[in-house]
């Protein structure tokens, strides 16, 4: 069972691996977490189990490694959780900290995601699905969170930056997730793609 210990980071179990970075900073004084933002990332894209995203989010990406990583080149983002195509979780940021991990956004007439958000990428891409161990390691991560946090909305990068950005992208299964949200408090999805896919599956009778 993963746990997050009292400074925000996970304890170290065989599946976590910490990777502290400085593409972070302070929350503003007062703020209240009550948000998870969920992504999709793949380093160079399409391609998976490269580590270059471990790498991007701690500033040792190789960006010679290909010429599509060139833009990246003196860019610092970071997200606080990473989850790879074999389920092993990744920390970057403490969740007491604010990762970099929304850019321009806004939820609820609030602006600044970062502020109040818990990022967590998962590898993958708008193209293909994600793996059955990443949801089974984010059930766990989210139920993690719900515990220290306890987190009102869980949302896609697509929902606070629309038009922007797409992830986690139309092979995210939000219905999926949807059936394990006793586990983890229970918060209220309210992005568009989980709306509208929980009320097809749901209408269809569909229980995967």
């Amino acid at each position: 069972m993963l746990r997050i210990d009292e400074d925000g980071w996970l304890l170290s179990e065989d599946c976590v691996r910490l990777h502290p970075t400085t593409h972070c900073d302070r929350r503003p004084d007062g703020t209240t977490i009550d948000m998870v933002v969920l992504h999709g990332i793949s380093l160079p894209p399409y391609e998976f189990r490269t580590h270059c995203v471990e790498s991007f989010f701690v500033g040792n990406l190789d960006v010679d490694r290909a010429p599509v990583l060139k833009s990246l080149e003196g860019v610092r983002v970071s997200s606080h959780f990473y989850i790879d195509r074999d389920g092993e979780v990744h920390q970057f940021v403490s969740t007491l900290d604010r990762a970099w991990h929304a850019g321009v956004s806004q939820f609820l007439g609030r602006v600044r995601c970062n502020d109040f958000s818990i990022g967590i990428e998962l590898e993958g891409s708008d193209f293909v699905p994600y793996e059955a161990k990443q949801y089974d390691r984010l059930v766990e991560l989210l139920s993690a969170i719900d515990a220290r946090h306890h987190p009102a909305y869980i949302l896609g990068h697509s929902d606070i930056a629309p038009g922007r950005k797409t992830d986690p992208g139309p092979y995210f299964d939000w219905y999926k997730l949807s059936l394990y949200a006793d586990r983890f408090g229970r918060p209220s999805f309210v992005g568009a793609a989980a709306r509208t896919q929980m009320a097809i599956r749901q209408g269809s009778g569909c229980i995967v």
